[in-house]
């Protein structure tokens, strides 16, 4: 019988083999091998994972014994604390039992006269029994059947060893899925020729394709030329066994471009030989936008820093001027004309005039949030920012101004309209690197409604045209030239074409742009013409003669000048050189007919001192001096009807013409 046996062992072997995927089909195919070889009835109680007994598998030769004997001996719940489970634990030997005399092992009505438990040890490790039931009295198992029965649970324990360890690669693979389809990078498994063989949903969106339909697309397909060489140039060197990393950019379904970072990782089957690369995709597009964002922030931060730096030298700038002008006007005024003193005293006013409007011109490009808009003539407006194109474009560009002194006037902050033009005329600098001639052209134009497209004001229009001889653009750059932080310039901020339109639009007008490759770009600004009024008769001015004049003025130089370029016109003069002085001094009694005060001070500004001493004095006329201009100033500085601004620096007689507007008459003739 050995060589039959032999065969049904190995048979069993093979059945329990193709049932490993099947744990109760594994039970009653040990259990229905043991019951037909070696009788009359076998079943298999293994222990669950909680540590207790599972339901038992038992089968019969009689197939109408095999229901009532399995009930019999189920030990479905039970702990394996018995002393049959802990001597079948202990000794990994069979228990033979049988019954003593006539007496039955079991007292149902099939009743078992022989039995036999068997220990299943997988991995070392108890794991249940094999039982074996014989019901005829006075039957019993041979040494030779018990031997068979061990090796029935041999074969069991492998295939339970195997059905674990497959549960156990599917659990792993189950994870293993998950985390491909949880992670937010986008996971691509390649064939040696780049096709998708698998992909996850990340890598899906990345590419704006289902899933599914990339296994069987090429790589290749979302790669510009420079991206398919790089592609072969890495499947080189994965198929060579090595792993690459580099950043590239995938063109998605939809056209758009995604920056991205990909690891790409070779593999190998059992025999070392290549069969792929798997590919960790990144999408770096929103790091590298945010990156962007911050450069160009940090770009606003120091814009801001410097316009405040420049506000500081300006105004300090224009308190030395109003000293070196005024001194000079005093010199001019006792020289005799055609004497070296008076030539040198008049090129000293002519360079302080210079001087004054190029630090206004600073001062309101760098401090343009004041919100004061001015009738601002459009040719003193071109000549005055001619001076900063020059400094803008540099010596290697032309500048051709074209205007006629009929051009209308415009209402808007000087400021910003200066720093839109000079925002224009740096972009035309940047797209004539190798030179060329810019051109700025001004007239008058009126608009039906209707007539132009969508933003042109109508009505009167002052038309500027901005004409450069650069690279020009796209079309698809000029659509989107007006965009902030839009440019094509890396080191650039974006922000220069977007402020300028922003600054046009704020004052109702219209910024249009034309541009060919190669050609040059015309840029178009439709500005509203401000409405023409007859200036008022004069300002509503106390006609009393001022006589005591209080000066507040931080800077004692600039106060002592000032003393000394009215003082000859007869004024009765008091000077203080801190706020909270002239406070006391007029609380005290003085009585000033007029107040010539610094704007910005330490302590106490310029308005809310003249606050403090109208409360004494509620008609007192007051002349603000200041470094800065009206528009920098912004709303710390109000003017009323009986309140004037002079900009420093200032003549003598732009002063003395200041207090006549304001008060009236001088006391004595000078």
């Amino acid at each position: 019988m050995a060589y039959p046996l032999r065969y049904a062992l190995a048979d069993l072997a093979l059945a329990l083999s193709r049932a490993v995927d099947n744990a109760e089909e594994v039970r009653s195919t040990a259990a229905r091998a043991a019951a037909d070889m070696i009788g009359d009835g076998a079943g298999v109680q293994l222990l669950r994972d909680d540590g207790r007994y599972d339901a038992i598998t038992y089968l019969h030769v009689d197939d109408e014994r095999a229901a009532p004997l399995g009930r019999v001996l189920d030990r479905v719940g039970q702990l394996p604390d018995d002393d049959f489970s802990t001597a079948l634990s202990a000794g990994r030997r069979p228990i033979v039992l049988a019954g003593e005399g006539v007496e039955p092992l079991t007292g149902h009505e099939h009743q078992v006269h022989a039995a036999v438990l068997c220990p299943v040890i997988v991995d070392n490790t108890y794991a249940g029994y094999l039982v074996l039931t014989r019901e005829g009295p006075g039957t019993f198992y041979s040494t030779a059947e018990v031997e068979l029965a061990r090796d029935i649970c041999g074969e069991l324990a492998l295939a339970i060893s195997s059905a674990r360890a497959l549960e156990r690669l599917k659990a792993s693979e189950e994870r293993y899925r998950r985390v491909l389809e949880t992670i937010p990078e986008g996971v691509l498994q390649l064939d040696p020729d780049g096709l998708a063989t698998y992909a996850n949903e990340p890598m899906g969106v990345v590419l704006g394709m289902p899933r599914h339909q990339l296994v069987g697309v090429s790589l290749r397909g979302f790669l510009d030329d420079q991206g398919q060489k790089e592609l072969t140039r890495r499947l080189a060197e994965c198929r060579a066994g090595r792993s690459t990393v580099g950043a590239t950019r995938l063109m998605r379904a939809d056209g758009s471009r995604r920056s991205v970072r990909m690891s790409m990782m070779p593999l190998m089957d059992d025999h070392g030989q290549f069969t792929g690369v798997v590919c960790m995709v990144t999408d770096t597009t929103d790091h590298i936008d945010a990156r962007g964002l911050k450069r160009q922030l940090d770009h606003l931060r120091r814009l801001d820093s410097l316009g405040q730096l420049i506000g500081g030298i300006s105004h300090d700038f224009n308190n030395l001027l109003t000293v070196v002008g005024g001194s000079a006007d005093m010199i001019l005024s006792h020289a005799e004309e055609g004497s070296p003193q008076y030539t040198l005293a008049n090129d000293i006013l002519e360079a302080v005039s210079t001087g004054r409007t190029l630090t206004h011109q600073l001062l309101a490009f760098g401090r343009s949030d004041g919100n004061r808009p001015e009738i601002i003539p459009i040719p003193d407006l071109l000549t005055d920012v001619q001076s900063l194109f020059s400094r803008t474009l540099g010596e290697h560009i032309g500048l051709d101004l074209a205007f006629g002194q009929d051009v209308w006037p415009v209402r808007a902050e000087r400021g910003p309209l200066e720093q839109a033009l000079v925002n224009l005329a740096a972009n035309a600098r940047d797209a004539m690197l190798h030179g060329g001639m810019l051109r700025v052209a001004a007239s008058n134009e009126v608009h039906e409604q209707g007539e132009l497209p969508e933003g042109v004001p109508e009505g009167r229009v002052v038309h500027l045209v901005i004409t450069d001889t650069g690279t020009g653009m796209t079309d698809e750059v000029r659509e989107r030239a007006l965009e902030p932080f839009f440019t094509t310039r890396p080191t650039a901020a974006g922000l220069g074409l977007a402020t300028a339109a922003g600054i046009v639009q704020g004052i109702g007008g219209h910024i249009e742009i034309e541009s060919q490759p190669r050609i040059g770009t015309t840029v178009h600004l439709y500005l509203p013409a401000a409405e023409t009024r007859q200036p008022a008769e004069g300002r509503q001015a106390a006609n009393q003669v001022i006589g005591n004049v209080l000066i507040v003025e931080d800077q004692p130089e600039v106060a002592q000048l000032v003393q000394r370029l009215i003082e000859p016109a007869g004024y009765a003069i008091t000077v203080a050189t801190d706020a909270l002085t002239a406070v006391t001094q007029v609380a005290a009694g003085a009585h000033p007919d007029l107040l010539i005060t610094d704007v910005v001070m330490p302590a106490m500004t310029g308005p809310e001192l003249a606050a403090a001493l109208r409360t004494h004095h509620p008609d007192l006329p007051v002349l603000y001096m200041s470094g800065y201009t009206a528009a920098s100033l912004g709303p710390q500085l109000h003017l009323d009807e009986n309140s004037m601004l002079i900009e420093k620096p200032f003549t003598r007689s732009t002063l003395l013409g200041a207090i006549r507007t304001l008060c009236g008459p001088q006391p004595t003739a000078e």
